[in-house]
């Protein structure tokens, strides 16, 4: 766990509004992550920085508990062109705190993280936390994923 500075970034992708409230989330978010994958949106994102895939989550109505926006999507160089059905964003940077799931399968390493850190005295500003999917969590079986979480 380390504390760091990230400058602005554009992501364009699709989405999907949840909650974690009575397990929602659970099933909606694998949902998106099967139509990213089926429907090959990575090919059909435009001006992409790198190979990179992030999911995020903003829009928080309150915290962890309350509903709030998925997307999944890569990093763009800009807003300019964002294709019909999907959405782009921009996110303001700041401080966030790097977690480093442990080295598994996919499914499970990385909620296990998120359970670990929804439990661990953390200042989180709640305005936009991300996965990021690179080489490293290309095996589902062997699978580790960075997870940066907005704080204040």
């Amino acid at each position: 766990m380390e504390t760091t500075t990230l400058d602005q970034f554009n992501i364009i992708g699709i989405s999907l509004r949840t909650t974690n409230e009575n397990n929602q989330a659970a099933k909606d978010i694998p949902q998106l992550w099967q139509k990213f994958y089926t429907e090959n949106i990575i090919e059909k994102i435009p001006n992409k920085i790198g190979s990179n895939v992030y999911c995020i989550y903003t829009d928080y109505e309150k915290d962890f508990t309350k509903p709030y926006t998925v997307i999944i999507g890569c990093k763009v160089e800009s807003l300019i062109s964002i294709p019909e059905g999907m959405q782009g964003n921009t996110f303001s940077g700041g401080k966030y705190t790097k977690f480093t799931t442990a080295k598994g399968k996919l499914s499970e390493v990385v909620i296990n993280k998120w359970i670990e850190i929804w439990n661990i005295d953390l200042q989180r500003s709640y305005t936009a936390d991300f996965e990021i999917y690179s080489k490293k969590s290309l095996n589902p079986e062997n699978a580790e994923v960075d997870i940066f979480v907005a704080v204040e």
